[in-house]
């Protein structure tokens, strides 16, 4: 890979930082994901509906960040920029969807392992997409450990032992060796087995509905089996601080317990909506800093890849200006709670490509920017569908199949199929049009009061003062950032290849110059 050599060259010279140190001078890092879990869904921001011991274990031994935001609102482009600590507009073809992995952008995890650390993962590393394509020889998450199964308890639930897995790391890797170990579960992503939270002793009183969707009986039931897969993957979690805690290495290492994007139910998931890119995030960094705090300071996950380095005295080979965040040291090992750096008030996120969800396999391009009290969205193609064209071609490539066949960028689901059943009912179709009607160019929502991005104010005249404030500080920052979108070359997107199904739809009537 082009910057193998730079790397190892810098390590060489001493200026990756502690290369040739002792263990301890160096900790070793964790690195827990969950697959489509939202910010509300863990007990330690109160959540009655799971039980997730291993996160608030993680939050109450170090920090629980209530305003950490995710890159992107689907896996494949937020773990690309966790890798890279870039925007998803900033690394090409691997900031979309399924698609490839250009090498030219380097991962945190190579830059450990030729700083001396011993890497790898288990579970779902970087993907779906070919990392291969772009002449990788291996998944920029490292080599992978899969080796030990278990029986899961419920269709849905990957068979992956992931604690095990991790237990056949630690005992392989060189004694006294630091390592940087990533845990991806496939847990809470689709689909869940019907009905497994009855097994699990969950009540249909105890789901929490968010206001987006409509309350019934089949969507609280599904909620709950959203529940049971976050609480599965959680216990793997417990079962590794354990056994770190057993080996007397916990308290040398960095663990960040997270989730890379919104849960999987309409209007959340593949969506710039709180919902979809609101994360939950705990971070144990021991003895550096206060226990238990809660910190309201707005974090990236670009943030979370330039601190990994820092903590371990790492360089990036282009510099910091290689990465778009900011290393949170000094939050971690502060003793204040709340606002703790005032200067960390803005987050970004991106999306393009999600599924194969429109004619000619088009994106939908959207940019965000959240601050402390606003999230702000632009739709660059307000005359596309944002979860899919509403009618796509049979597999013949000839019959147009149903209405609100095609909304493929919100996972098949009870609770889609619920909505789409019931889109004549007004009391349910108002939250089908909710997910999947168009959207204007310009979104603004005051997430002090609506959490759900329900009430769209970017039309209201006594916000247009502010409004004009944010679409030109986004603007400003898109440029400044190299997105292609604020350049004028976002066609760019469309070509990049989509390693996946590719669905056929009908051409829109509304596809002109400028669809």
């Amino acid at each position: 890979m082009r910057w193998r050599g730079l790397i190892v060259g810098l390590v060489a010279g001493g200026l990756a930082g502690c290369a040739g140190g002792s263990a301890g001078d160096r900790p070793n890092v964790l690195f827990a994901i969950w697959d489509d879990v939202s910010y509300p869904h863990v007990s330690a921001a109160g959540s009655k509906m799971v039980t997730t011991p291993a996160f608030d274990r993680v939050a109450a031994e170090g920090a629980l960040f209530r305003n950490a935001y995710a890159p992107a609102p689907g896996c494949s482009p937020t773990r690309a920029a966790f890798l890279t600590g870039r925007h998803i507009w900033m690394i090409e073809q691997a900031g979309t969807h399924a698609s490839s992995f250009p090498a030219a952008y380097v991962s945190y995890q190579d830059l450990l392992e030729d700083a001396g650390y011993a890497v790898g993962y288990t579970g779902k590393p970087w993907g779906p997409g070919r990392w291969e394509k772009s002449g990788r020889l291996r998944n920029p998450v490292g080599p992978a450990v899969q080796e030990r199964t278990l029986d899961p308890p419920f269709r849905g639930i990957r068979n992956v032992d992931y604690a095990g897995n991790f237990e056949a790391f630690f005992e392989a890797k060189e004694e006294g060796q630091p390592f940087s170990f990533w845990v991806g579960g496939s847990e809470a992503h689709r689909a869940f087995e019907d009905g497994s939270w009855m097994a699990a002793g969950k009540k249909l009183e105890d789901a929490e509905v968010p206001p987006f969707l409509p309350d019934t009986p089949v969507i609280r039931g599904d909620l709950l089996d959203y529940a049971v897969e976050i609480e599965w993957f959680d216990s793997h979690i417990g079962r590794i601080l354990e056994y770190l805690d057993e080996q007397g290495e916990l308290d040398n290492t960095l663990v960040i317990f997270t989730a890379d994007n919104g849960m999987a139910f309409p209007r959340a998931k593949a969506n710039l909506y709180d919902y979809g890119i609101h994360m939950p995030l705990a971070i144990r960094w021991p003895g550096r800093g206060s226990r238990g705090r809660s910190i309201d300071d707005l974090v990236q996950f670009v943030d979370l890849t330039a601190t990994i380095l820092d903590l371990a005295g790492v360089a990036h080979p282009g510099g910091a200006s290689a990465m778009a965040g900011r290393s949170i040291r000094s939050i971690l090992e502060s003793n204040e709670d709340g606002l703790v750096d005032d200067t960390r008030r803005r987050a970004y996120s991106g999306r393009e490509r999600h599924s194969s969800s429109r004619w000619n396999n088009r994106t939908y391009p959207q940019r965000s920017m959240r601050t402390p009290d606003h999230l702000y969205i632009r739709n660059f193609k307000p005359l596309r569908w944002p979860a899919g064209d509403p009618q796509k071609f049979e597999a013949d490539g000839s019959t147009l199949g149903p209405m609100r066949g095609g909304y493929h960028d919100i996972d098949a689901s009870p609770t889609l199929t619920a909505l789409i059943e019931g889109h004549e009912d007004e009391s349910i179709g108002r939250f089908l049009e909710l997910a999947v009607a168009k959207r204007p160019a310009e979104e603004l929502f005051d997430l002090r009061v609506d959490p759900g991005c329900l009430n769209n104010l970017a039309g209201d005249p006594e916000h247009s003062t502010l409004l004009a404030e944010l679409r030109s500080e986004l603007d400003e920052y898109l440029a400044r950032t190299g997105d292609p979108r604020a350049s004028g070359n976002g066609e760019v997107w469309e070509e990049y290849v989509r390693y996946s199904a590719i669905r056929r739809f009908p051409r829109p009537p509304e596809a002109g110059d400028d669809y």
